[in-house]
């Protein structure tokens, strides 16, 4: 009995010091590693997307959809002829959800800094290979609404976008026997969410493709932290 436990204190003791061994010679991050790394990985996602909005005729996603049935709504406007119109407020609406993600990187700034060290790791070690997005967005969505609603508002409005809006809602609603649900008149709060949703997704496919490719790990810290991640996460595998 006595030998046994001998032999448990000595596993423990190896287990112990071995963890504290890998800490000092830098195989583990530490703490504050973790979230230099997490702080890399989304600032690369965000300034894809930024990059993504700025051009948006590069990038087909982030242009304005209409809400609801997108593709019937679109086409049946052009079906009666309204291309031109249809044409002027899609490009106005994505104008105005461009101008409102040019202030999320400082409050993308400030929401890192309040991560916590337990809320790193746990983000870290994962199988959710959108798991800091998720948590990202989930804290900043309703700050971020906050934020967008007047730059949308503002850009809505000077751009006249509103009146066009109201008189293709007009023409749409009115139309007999089209069994859907009519457009609403007032769009800023939807394009505001639109544009947030587009942002996190594209932070969250480079989340993806950072966690899975150790070429797409721009930094030291974001090679050092996710590689020992994704390590951590394969032990948890059961074995074959």
């Amino acid at each position: 009995m006595r030998k046994l436990l001998s032999l448990s204190l000595i596993a423990l003791w190896i287990s112990f010091s071995g963890c504290s061994f890998l800490k000092k010679t830098g195989l583990i991050p530490s703490e504050l590693e973790m979230v230099m790394g997490l702080k890399d990985a989304l600032s690369q996602g965000l300034f894809k997307s930024l990059d993504a909005f700025s051009n948006p005729d590069g990038n087909p996603l982030v242009r304005f959809a209409f809400p609801g049935e997108a593709e019937k709504i679109e086409k049946t406007l052009r079906d009666l002829g309204f291309d031109k119109a249809v044409n002027q407020v899609t490009g106005k609406f994505t104008k105005a959800m461009s101008s409102a993600v040019t202030v999320a990187k400082p409050l993308f700034i400030d929401a890192i800094k309040k991560l916590t060290i337990k809320d790193a790791a746990k983000i870290l070690v994962t199988d959710n290979t959108h798991a800091a997005t998720d948590y990202f967005k989930q804290s900043m969505k309703p700050g971020l609404m906050t934020a967008f609603r007047p730059i949308v508002d503002s850009s809505i409005k000077v751009e006249a976008a509103d009146k066009e809006w109201n008189a293709i809602t007009g023409i749409y609603n009115s139309i007999p026997f089209l069994n859907s649900k009519p457009l609403e008149n007032n769009l800023t709060d939807f394009i505001a969410a639109r544009s947030i949703d587009l942002m996190f997704l594209m932070v969250a496919n480079e989340e993806e493709q950072i966690r899975s490719k150790y070429e797409l790990r721009k930094t030291d810290m974001m090679r050092k932290v996710f590689t020992w991640a994704e390590g951590e996460v394969k032990k948890r595998l059961p074995a074959n």
